[in-house]
């Protein structure tokens, strides 16, 4: 019996991340296929390209409520179980990546990985909202701000299980968030490696006015 739960927490999770928000969303507000604008996923970062940043916003937060809905399930099904929470939310990260209902096409992570860490600790959001919108506006580069969530989840996590306030099990979400983030950033990598990935924030303004002043 409890296997054949695990199981369903499995599928379930990986079925909630698999709603494509973004895709949704844009083809609802615009009409547009939002596989075909900029980098052709689905995620919050290209949907403010395709459509603005209220629905980019919108779906930021859908996003991160499809992989909560998976650790809330998990907790209601397997109440107590850490694994079967942690699995759950790593499922949907992995479904809002690969979603079966768009071809196995998705986002690259970042939004999910946030909303199950939510579920898992909801005092997480007051922490990694504001220092990953840090990154995002700082550093300029979108691909770096969603692994950030993964490595500032890591760090919630292991503080709060090395002060005897939560389950030592939930800083391997925050690990195996990192890893399927990372699988899913790989052309994202090379660009920062190669100099050529995509510039946000201040930074991108700058660019633009340098640009202005040189035309």
């Amino acid at each position: 019996m409890w296997s054949t739960t695990f199981v369903f927490i499995l599928i379930m999770g990986y079925l909630l991340g698999s709603i494509p928000v973004g895709f949704i969303f844009i083809k609802v507000f615009t009409g547009q296929d939002v596989r075909q604008v900029g980098s052709g996923r689905t995620g919050s970062t290209n949907v403010m390209r395709a459509g603005g940043g209220k629905i980019a916003l919108l779906t930021a937060a859908f996003d991160a409520l499809k992989a909560a809905s998976a650790v809330w399930l998990a907790q209601w099904l397997l109440p107590g179980n850490h694994w079967a929470a942690v699995v759950a939310g790593l499922a949907a990260v992995v479904g809002h990546i690969y979603s079966i209902f768009i071809w196995f096409k998705g986002g690259a992570g970042g939004g999910p990985t946030i909303g199950a860490a939510i579920a898992l600790w909801p005092w997480t959001v007051a922490i990694v909202v504001p220092l990953g919108a840090a990154v995002w506006y700082g550093v300029g580069y979108a691909s770096v701000a969603t692994v950030s969530f993964s490595l500032i989840i890591i760090a919630i996590m292991a503080v709060r299980w090395y002060l005897h306030q939560g389950p030592w099990e939930y800083i391997t979400y925050g690990v195996g968030a990192l890893c399927i983030c990372l699988w899913a950033l790989r052309p994202n990598l090379k660009r920062l490696l190669s100099g050529t990935e995509r510039v946000h924030g201040w930074r991108a303004k700058r660019l633009k006015q340098q640009n202005d002043h040189s035309a």
